[in-house]
């Protein structure tokens, strides 16, 4: 579980971030965004991983006791979505980066990653767990000896960072931390299901998203600071480390894609009703056919769904203690109902993340959709009980 973890969380749009903020953040203010968001990351997943150990029920059998069969759908679709939309990212990231350095259509190298990707996604939790086992050791060394490059030919940390004037301010910078991950985050459950104890599925997602995904930031912090770029693909080719470059790019976008895949199925397969392997294949076509076009227009509209998933979560989580015995039972309702309480909290969650422009969006929709759905619940209670 942890490996399968840390396969999901080390990926390059970390890194990159992680670049964006070595170049934009002295290194007090980079150290304190990157421990407080990971903080807020490790305790959102952590408690998603507490309920789905807990409760055997992947984040699509969640959604169904929160938002009733029927309202269980929009949160499908928009994991579905937001899921595919990734994994064409990071097909894209991959074809097109590879392609400039070898000199070859992006195309065959796109189509070769997304076959590779999605057979591995095929077989579900031990394909991930094998690429995963393979992939996460050669990251994490690879990422440290270009820390210990730019470190050693730039002077250590202080003659890195240098007297930086920051271009973000600390919120910003924790803004950033938090976002890079929060939406696949809210997939946890799916995943930490087949923990053995929920303590053994709380202790992985922790270190996962607190130490795992930290590490991809202070790599990509360190060599974006050195050589001033913002991508991490370029960082390391700027160090001399072209070949290594192209092993990282592909080993953690791999990790993630499988990730991303796996969620995108068990999505579908709430929406379709439809066996999950066969899901897998179709979402992985669909995804390396539009790789390109996502990846040269998608990424606005994907941010906005991204704000639509924490207050997913942030109800499946507030729910689940209010509704304890829902979510234990062996069996949901055999209705098509919708939460209607949940529905509420989650459009007001996602207001406040696209419409609040102060603070952090993804914490202003968890705030938002939590003091929604208890200001609704206690509502209720007060009138069932003949006080309002």
């Amino acid at each position: 579980m942890l490996f399968v973890m840390l396969g999901f969380t080390i990926f390059s749009s970390s890194m990159s971030v992680g670049a964006k903020l070595g170049t934009s953040l002295d290194l007090k203010t980079f150290c304190l965004s990157v421990l407080l968001g990971g903080i807020i990351l490790a305790a959102y997943t952590g408690m998603l991983a507490y309920i789905g150990s807990l409760t055997g029920l992947s984040f699509d059998l969640l959604a169904r006791r929160a938002f009733g069969r029927t309202g269980s759908l929009l949160p499908s679709a928009i994991i579905a979505v937001t899921q595919i939309g990734w994994f064409g990212v990071g097909v894209a990231m991959f074809g097109t980066a590879a392609a400039d350095v070898i000199g070859c259509n992006r195309w065959i190298l796109i189509v070769f990653a997304g076959v590779c990707m999605t057979s591995s996604a095929y077989f579900g939790i031990k394909g991930m767990e094998i690429v995963s086992y393979v992939s996460v050791p050669m990251i994490v060394v690879l990422g440290f000896y270009t820390v210990a490059k730019a470190l050693n030919e730039g002077g250590g940390l202080y003659g890195v960072f240098g007297d930086r004037i920051n271009q973000l301010t600390l919120v910003e910078g924790i803004g950033l931390v938090v976002g890079s991950f929060i939406s696949g985050g809210t997939t946890t459950p799916n995943f930490a299901r087949f923990s053995k104890g929920n303590r053994k599925a709380v202790a992985a997602t922790v270190i996962a998203f607190f130490i795992g995904n930290s590490m991809m930031f202070i790599f990509g912090a360190v060599g974006g600071a050195f050589t001033g770029k913002e991508d991490i693909f370029y960082v390391m080719i700027a160090q001399g480390l072209t070949v290594q470059a192209l092993l990282v790019l592909g080993a953690n976008i791999w990790t993630t894609n499988d990730n991303t895949l796996y969620s995108c199925a068990l999505g579908l397969g709430n929406i379709t009703r439809r066996p999950k392997r066969p899901l897998v294949i179709v979402a992985g076509v669909v995804g390396t056919l539009a790789s390109v076009w996502v990846y040269d227009n998608f990424l606005h509209w994907l941010s906005v769904l991204n704000i639509m998933l924490p207050p997913i979560g942030a109800v499946i989580m507030i729910d689940y203690f209010f509704n304890r015995k829902r979510y234990l039972a062996d069996e949901e309702k055999p209705d098509s109902s919708i939460n209607f309480t949940s529905a509420f909290s989650l459009a007001a969650g996602t207001a406040a993340g696209v419409f609040v422009n102060k603070g952090i969006a993804s914490l202003n929709s968890l705030a938002a959709t939590c003091v929604c759905y208890l200001l609704i619940f206690c509502f209720t209670s007060n009138r069932r009980r003949g006080t309002i």
